[in-house]
């Protein structure tokens, strides 16, 4: 302990830290001292060093806002949410943080007067390799309207060292290459908490036995494999508001690392082999799960991630609080889809096997505190875990999840009485002895969410309709967002600068202000202003795809993208073949009174999804034919960009004129790249499916193109869906079909897109792509004619942008916490810390 003059001085000098200073020259005097004192490097060095050197100065920044925030959470009871996801999409940091500190401006003029460029050295940054699509990039808009709202929320994830896969097109397939993120040095934005440590259990067997002394039932998890769950702490800053919230993510490590007695008898590999095991585990984002080892390891993954966060945070209360009597009242755990289910087994195994609660006390805290949100309607991606499976990794988990469902199947029958088959419907544990991890999410939890208002009728109609009638209390509607600091502020500074002339700033923060562009869609200046914003972003756009694919994008095109991950729910498939369609317009003369179209595509396929890569094969072996013949030109252009990901993305939406989002309807669960180029003022083209059904209420159908099929259509047609008959009446698709039978796109590499051609043409389908071809022509027939009125695309696209406010993840996030966990925003002011 200091002396009392040492605590002074402690304290004086810690208010001297804490006065950080953000204007230009602190920040040009803090750069240099960390490019020539902590990096050895001096201002001529690689973009690579003088991105580290200003993330460094930039998180000082952050750290006193960080503390601040962590003291203030931490001082008395305050009740707290936890988000748990097996992914965070954050992508690029620094540009997002310079924004929410409010130092952009400071920064850029500091650099500048030292001969750099800011965006320049933000180009270096490497996407954080933590999710992969929708899900990942969700959560870290989560995260950031929770800080922005000043909500006591952390998010769990894990640490993966090699992202999904860096994507490489070669001869038009997809190759999948090592993300190997973390492998360009440190991550400069992270701290490792190794005080937090938890220590997680595979393996193993489970023995009860009765205490003597009070005749209680105990469990012992015993002769288990150990690993360490380390925590890095990552801080997420809301926007100008000094809260600085926490992302927490584990990176597994063995307890022993290294055998010295089996390196010492030669035995090199195995004096190894227990780290290389343990840390498998987060070596890399979503294993191929389809051999058996890919599915032990995506399991082992699961409960990684929930068993380290409940015991982090089971492990703070009991140190802090002398009982659990009050633990629901003040934390509250929300489930970002299926894959944290066992967060529910976890929990009740921390509360009866360790606190030593009795069930019925552990099983009211588990469900008061725990919330599942549902992000898919595909059956099978909601996940079922084999019996043996579960028993040879974690068998005293999987004891507790029998114990739940037996007591759950008790109360079904009681509701139910002789419904034997519902008893079987609803069973956590299935006829072949697989665990539903969905219905163990919804048995033990207070709330259930959909994610759009289609979506969660859906689930409540159909996929959880028995669930439904027992607890129909349980289940919300919770429409996702994306955050505007990232998706228009920090994305589209054009747009942005322009935004500020017109109506300031504060819909950085309350999005719904856009609303007051809307009057200026009818003023002429207004729309110039806006037209050349799109046309620098379409140019920032084209000039990505120049750099990815050597492809040239004329900019008095419309730019026509559907970028996501690929599946055959999404329908590229549907996109390819209307750009098929075009091209046998132009091959037959039937150009008249044209458009001109650039149509972009992006997204990964799993490395296990067969049908997937084909659909990329057959993307680029179209683009080529395309994009090489001569009487083509530039009616059409097509590119698939590589390795989509969320900087891309930065550069795309902002540029982008038409949005597609035509996945089959009653299949997408929401949607978050419809929101994104909604805000940036593309219009979309869709099915009515996901969020769309949202945006065509916000923005109106005369600013919105849809088409296809409604949800009852489509499974009111499944019963009798012939597709030749669409062939038959539609001479567009007898062409398209023609040009694909005969190989025209194939001429040298005969058959492979046979089986793209037999599913379309299959009476099984689900995803009925030709059901809706026609209704596609002809609707982007009336986008095509639209965009050749300039005028009047342009007052389209400031509607768009004007009526984008209720996409905003702060409203959601307002109303989780209104419903679900009702949390009490946190005001720093006067929280004092010290070093």
């Amino acid at each position: 302990m200091p002396s009392q003059t040492g605590a002074n001085r402690i304290g004086v000098v810690s208010k001297k830290l804490q006065n950080i200073g953000m204007d230009q020259e602190a920040i040009e005097a803090d750069f240099l001292k960390y490019l020539c004192h902590t990096l050895g490097r001096e201002i001529s060095s690689e973009d690579y060093y003088l991105f580290r050197a200003l993330s460094y100065t930039t998180r000082d920044r952050l750290m006193t806002h960080w503390k601040r925030t962590w003291t203030a959470y931490n001082q008395g009871k305050l009740k707290k949410a936890y988000y748990l996801s097996m992914e965070f999409l954050i992508g690029r940091s620094l540009t997002n943080n310079l924004l929410n500190l409010g130092i952009e401006d400071e920064t850029k003029q500091a650099l500048y007067a030292l001969g750099l460029d800011l965006e320049q050295i933000e180009e270096s940054e490497r996407d954080a390799g933590l999710g992969n699509g929708g899900l990942g990039r969700l959560a870290a808009c989560f995260m950031d309207s929770c800080a922005t709202l000043q909500l006591p929320v952390m998010g769990y994830g894990l640490r993966y060292e090699y992202g999904m896969f860096r994507q490489q097109i070669q001869n038009g397939y997809q190759v999948e290459e090592p993300d190997h993120w973390l492998g360009f040095g440190p991550y400069p934005w992270e701290v490792q908490r190794g005080e937090y440590t938890q220590v997680v259990k595979f393996g193993g067997q489970s023995r009860q036995y009765v205490d003597p002394v009070d005749g209680h039932l105990i469990a012992h998890w015993e002769h288990a494999e150990v690993v360490l769950a380390v925590p890095y702490d990552v801080p997420i800053p809301g926007y100008k508001n000094g809260t600085v919230n926490t992302l927490r993510l584990w990176w597994a490590m063995a307890k022993e690392g290294f055998d010295l007695s089996e390196f010492n008898a030669g035995s090199y590999h195995q004096a190894v082999s227990e780290k290389s095991q343990a840390e498998n585990i987060t070596r890399v984002l979503y294993p191929n799960d389809s051999s058996e080892n890919g599915k032990e390891l995506r399991l082992k993954q699961q409960y990684f991630l929930v068993s380290a966060s409940l015991q982090d945070v089971v492990q703070q209360w009991s140190d802090r609080h002398s009982s659990f009597d009050d633990f629901a009242e003040y934390n509250a755990f929300q489930l970002n889809d299926t894959h944290p289910s066992l967060a529910v087994a976890e929990l009740m195994r921390l509360l009866v096997d360790k606190e030593g609660l009795d069930w019925d006390k552990a099983w009211q805290i588990t469900t008061q505190t725990m919330a599942y949100t549902n992000h898919t309607l595909l059956p099978e991606a909601l996940e079922k875990w084999p019996k043996d499976l579960f028993l040879r990794l974690l068998p005293r988990p999987l004891e507790i999840i029998y114990e739940i469902n037996r007591r759950f199947l008790t109360e079904v029958a009681m509701r139910w009485p002789a419904d034997t088959e519902r008893q079987r419907r609803m069973s956590i544990v299935d006829e072949h002895d697989n665990i539903c991890m969905a219905y163990l999410a919804i048995v033990g939890s207070h709330s259930v969410n959909g994610v759009a208002e289609l979506h969660s009728t859906l689930l409540k109609d159909g996929l959880f309709n028995d669930f439904y009638q027992l607890w129909p209390e349980k289940f919300n509607n919770k429409t996702n967002g994306v955050t505007q600091r990232r998706w228009l502020a920090g994305c589209n500074p054009e747009l942005r600068a322009l935004l500020k002339q017109q109506i300031g700033e504060e819909w950085i923060t309350r999005l719904t202000d856009l609303k007051q562009i809307e009057p200026l869609a009818d003023n002429q200046d207004f729309r110039e202003q806006w037209y050349q914003v799109k046309q620098h972003n379409k140019k920032r756009l084209a000039d990505l795809v120049l750099h990815e694919t050597g492809v040239i994008l004329p900019l008095n095109s419309m730019f026509d993208v559907q970028v996501k991950r690929i599946h055959e729910y999404k329908r590229q498939l549907l996109n390819v073949l209307h750009v098929i369609h075009l091209y046998s317009r132009i091959k037959r003369g039937d150009a008249d009174n044209w458009t001109n179209r650039a149509v972009l595509f992006g997204g990964k396929a799993a490395p296990g999804y067969a049908m997937a890569k084909q659909i990329i094969k057959l993307i680029n072996n179209v683009a080529q034919v395309v994009n090489n013949d001569p009487q083509v030109g530039d009616r059409l252009k097509v590119v698939f960009i590589p390795n989509y990901r969320v900087s891309a993305m930065e550069v795309i939406c902002p540029g982008t004129d038409l949005s597609e989002q035509i996945s089959t309807a009653g299949k997408e669960a929401s949607g978050t790249g419809n929101m994104k180029f909604m805000m940036n003022g593309a219009l979309t083209i869709g099915t009515l499916d996901g969020a769309n059904v949202e945006i065509l209420d916000a923005v109106g159908k005369d600013n919105f193109f849809l088409f296809g099929l409604k949800t009852p259509e489509v499974e009111e047609l499944r019963q009798h869906y012939n597709p030749q008959s669409y062939i038959d009446q539609s001479y567009d698709l007898q062409a398209v079909m023609g040009l694909l039978n005969s190989g025209h796109f194939n001429q040298f590499e005969p058959g492979i897109f046979d089986e793209i051609i037999h599913s379309i043409q299959s009476p099984n389908d689900p995803w009925m792509t030709l059901a809706d071809f026609q209704s596609y022509v002809e609707v982007q027939a009336q986008a095509a004619q639209a965009y050749q009125n300039r005028d009047d695309w342009v007052r389209k696209s400031i509607i768009n942008t004007a009526r984008s406010g209720i996409f905003s993840t702060d409203r959601t996030m307002a109303q989780y916490n209104e419903d679900i966990w009702k949390l009490k925003p946190i005001e720093l002011d006067g929280v004092e810390i010290q070093c």
